[in-house]
């Protein structure tokens, strides 16, 4: 099919009412098929068909997630140059698009909901390793000074959990990607950078080590307190250099080694920590530069007390860069 019969086909597409409608909501951010059913009061199966029609036409993408698939709108090629000439044009002041935006505010109303309830029922496990090491905020603007200032066209959040690396480094990205396997962590990040006001970040689940993105797409990625999860950091970093621009930074935050054996028990940790060695040798292998870590130790008052690395490595601009 060449351009032009794909332009007649995503023309078509649009050009319902019910499915203009659905456009006009994707582009406030990712929704379920259910989520779409409650704002837009149609049935499922009607509203399945229009998304797929609006998939089939490429102005849509198709976000499985568990039992659960999200939807939105295309952000890159013919379609997206196509969507944006439609919101251009669109007037969204009148109905029914005034009735669907009351109506989505409800649905993140409930998205909020559902995050405060999933971190009611782990409030407990979560406050004891924020208790272990030293205060957030302080670790946060250790981590942005250690980063450039940017602006990064691209960002991707490799286990984004909460989302809050694509919240802190809002104002220094124009586009930015969060990727996580929990459909949970998912709903609290997606009603985090709601409640921020983040509209150019999303998040989609996926495993961090085989991700659904193109080669060099980012010119940052985050690897926040993940790799302390994973049987084989290794295969991360080698994705996140993948996933890299020449000359793209990757900056990893993550617990020094210890001896809390209670996280592998309790929390699921696969590593007490990581070794500056092996992310060294982890980030070699990738063909990554990385730094010495920046080490913030926790506070004296504790009696037990988690260390935190910042590393920053480098994709090689050139293969100058790499001898170098």
């Amino acid at each position: 099919m060449n351009a032009n019969d794909l332009l007649t086909k995503a023309l078509k597409a649009s050009g319902e009412p019910t499915r203009l409608r659905i456009l006009a909501l994707l582009r406030q951010g990712d929704l379920s098929v259910g989520e779409l059913v409650d704002i837009l009061e149609q049935s499922q199966p009607r509203l399945s068909h229009h998304l797929k029609t609006l998939t089939q036409a490429g102005l849509v993408e198709r976000l499985p997630e568990g039992s659960w698939v999200y939807y939105r709108t295309a952000r890159h090629g013919q379609a997206s140059h196509l969507l944006a000439t439609i919101f251009d044009c669109l007037n969204t002041s009148v109905e029914p698009f005034t009735t669907d935006r009351t109506a989505l505010t409800k649905v993140r109303g409930a998205r909020a909901k559902s995050a405060e309830t999933y971190f009611s029922s782990v409030a407990d496990d979560w406050d004891n390793i924020r208790a272990l090491h030293f205060p957030t905020e302080a670790i946060e603007t250790a981590l942005l000074n250690i980063t450039n200032k940017g602006p990064f066209e691209k960002q991707i959040d490799l286990g984004t959990g909460t989302g809050r690396m694509l919240t802190l480094f809002a104002p220094r990205v124009k586009d930015a990607e969060g990727l996580d396997i929990s459909h949970h962590m998912l709903t609290v990040a997606r009603a985090n950078l709601a409640r921020s006001g983040v509209d150019h970040a999303r998040v989609r689940q996926g495993d961090v080590t085989a991700t659904p993105f193109e080669d060099a797409t980012a010119d940052l990625v985050t690897i926040h307190q993940v790799l302390h999860f994973m049987d084989d950091p290794s295969s991360v970093i080698h994705e996140a250099c993948r996933l890299l621009k020449p000359g793209g930074e990757l900056v990893i935050i993550d617990f020094a080694t210890h001896e809390l054996d209670f996280l592998r028990e309790k929390q699921g940790h696969k590593r007490l920590g990581i070794r500056n060695a092996d992310m060294e040798t982890w980030c070699a292998d990738a063909g990554l530069t990385v730094s010495p870590p920046h080490r913030i130790d926790p506070p004296e008052t504790l009696e037990q007390g988690l260390s935190v690395l910042i590393w920053k490595a480098l994709r090689p601009s050139s293969i100058k860069d790499a001898v170098a």
